[in-house]
């Protein structure tokens, strides 16, 4: 179903779209872009509104980072995929770093816990083993992270007998 023809966006109109989009979330110089230029703005404009935003402070790929970052790792997500994503919305590879390098977080236990809470327990023979390194591998996961995660919910504490 085809929407009626947007009028072409002229540098006011772009600069107020893009503020928009900014108040409701960070984006990257490249996303924001190309979402002015899908609503109308030329190519020239809609590079020169989002240079202009980034020297003011209003928009900046290392705030889009931290804020992706942050996110997905509260949602389970591992190294690999946010690194993918990161890439994926163009964000410079020195912000990637950067931002991996800060962010306060364990790997492998992320990976452990997301096993226990996806799965409740160790896997119980080979096919359950193949599934749950599929899926936790298939969330960004790195292979040795898996296999801790896999083999660390097979050696959960048991309790005390009393």
């Amino acid at each position: 179903m085809a929407g009626k023809p947007r009028k072409p966006l002229d540098a006011t109109g772009a600069r107020d779209s893009a503020l928009r989009a900014l108040g409701r979330r960070e984006h990257s110089a490249a996303e924001l872009q190309a979402k002015l230029q899908r609503r109308g703005a030329d190519a020239d404009i809609a590079s020169e509104v989002v240079e202009n935003l980034s020297e003011r402070g209003w928009q900046s790929d290392s705030r889009y980072a931290e804020m992706l970052l942050r996110n997905r790792v509260q949602q389970g997500y591992g190294r690999l995929r946010i690194e993918a994503e990161l890439e994926a919305a163009r964000v410079p590879r020195e912000e990637i770093s950067a931002a991996l390098q800060a962010v306060d977080c364990d790997w492998t236990e992320l990976a452990c816990n997301l096993q226990r809470r996806r799965f409740g327990g160790p896997p119980k023979g080979a096919s359950e083993w193949q599934k749950q390194y599929r899926y936790l591998a298939g969330r960004g996961f790195e292979s040795g992270q898996v296999r801790a995660a896999l083999k660390g919910g097979a050696q959960e504490p048991e309790s005390d007998p009393e």
